[in-house]
């Protein structure tokens, strides 16, 4: 049996083809096509059967009616994820149950593909257990680290995504730290003011905007350090009410501290400085998840080596 990948294709199954499940069926058929990008168009209703949506493990009957939308897959979407990537990935889960899987992760790793990238935690998940139906609860920038959640199901997302806005009496609680340059003097700070997008010099970036979308960030600061031939900097301990790009980045800006290792939002000289003692990335991570479920749960992820080692410079 043929099947042009380029248009949608309607097969009608035989006895002979009857008894197999839908999923090994379109994994057979479909040659070339990730295992990954089979399950999606399940998981989406893109494949029907009957006109109906059927479940990954759904067996074809005689007479069924199976419909097959178009697969456009760009050539390099057809490329693995290099094992390593995969294997790194598997490392840092941080917790997991039947309802969610908690990561560690890693700076300079994208949470999802696009603007240029083939690939990130979700699609690397995707392709470890391709018969899970994992979504990402939230988001964390590129550079950011730290605790990041995939739901195996809708319904928890569905559940996590009310926590995330705030719409219950309960909420998640995320927490970070950052270090930020300059000694901090404000104490316990709230910064409720919107972020909206602009673009300067072809590059879209968040400002803080009393018209913008809301944002309310908590900030704490924990430790100052005055190292020596360097600008001093604090240790930051910072939560979040809500979740806007760029949000904590800007916030921090906002306030006159400028989250160091950060090269959209930066104050550059203290960036070279602080280079100059091993700090090669954003110095932002998200620390600590709670999650207020029928049985509570607290994630937390551990500061990467780098990070430590540049405290323990600072604290010596």
């Amino acid at each position: 049996m043929q099947i042009d990948k380029n248009k949608v294709n309607t097969v009608n199954i035989s006895e002979a083809q009857a008894g197999q499940r839908i999923d090994n069926f379109l994994v057979k058929h479909l040659k070339g096509v990730p295992k990954s990008h089979i399950y999606r168009l399940l998981r989406s209703g893109q494949v029907r059967i009957n006109s109906g949506r059927i479940k990954q493990h759904y067996k074809l009957q005689s007479g069924d009616t199976l419909r097959i939308p178009p697969v456009r897959i760009s050539e390099s979407g057809n490329s693995q994820i290099p094992d390593s990537v995969v294997q790194m990935l598997k490392q840092c889960i941080i917790f997991e149950n039947n309802d969610i899987i908690a990561i560690n992760k890693p700076s300079g790793i994208a949470v999802h593909k696009g603007s240029g990238l083939n690939f990130g935690v979700i699609e690397a998940f995707r392709q470890i257990d391709p018969e899970q139906p994992l979504e990402l609860v939230h988001r964390l920038d590129r550079e950011t680290s730290g605790c990041l959640l995939l739901a195996k199901n809708r319904q928890v997302l569905a559940k996590l995504h009310e926590m995330l806005r705030h719409e219950t009496l309960v909420h998640m609680e995320k927490t970070y730290l950052a270090l930020v340059d300059g000694a901090w003097d404000q104490g316990t700070k709230t910064i409720d003011i919107g972020i909206s997008k602009i673009k300067r010099g072809g590059e879209h970036l968040m400002q803080a905007d009393k018209t913008g979308d809301r944002a309310i960030s908590h900030f704490e600061p924990l430790e100052i350090f005055t190292p020596d031939n360097c600008t001093p900097c604090t240790l930051m301990k910072i939560t979040i009410d809500t979740g806007r790009t760029h949000q904590i980045r800007v916030h921090a800006q906002h306030a006159g501290h400028c989250i160091l290792g950060d090269s959209k939002y930066s104050n550059k000289e203290a960036n070279r400085q602080y280079r100059h003692m091993g700090l090669k990335r954003l110095f932002l991570h998200a620390q600590q998840l709670y999650l207020p479920l029928a049985d509570p749960i607290t994630i937390q992820a551990p500061l990467s080596d780098d990070l430590e080692q540049l405290l323990q410079k600072l604290r010596a």
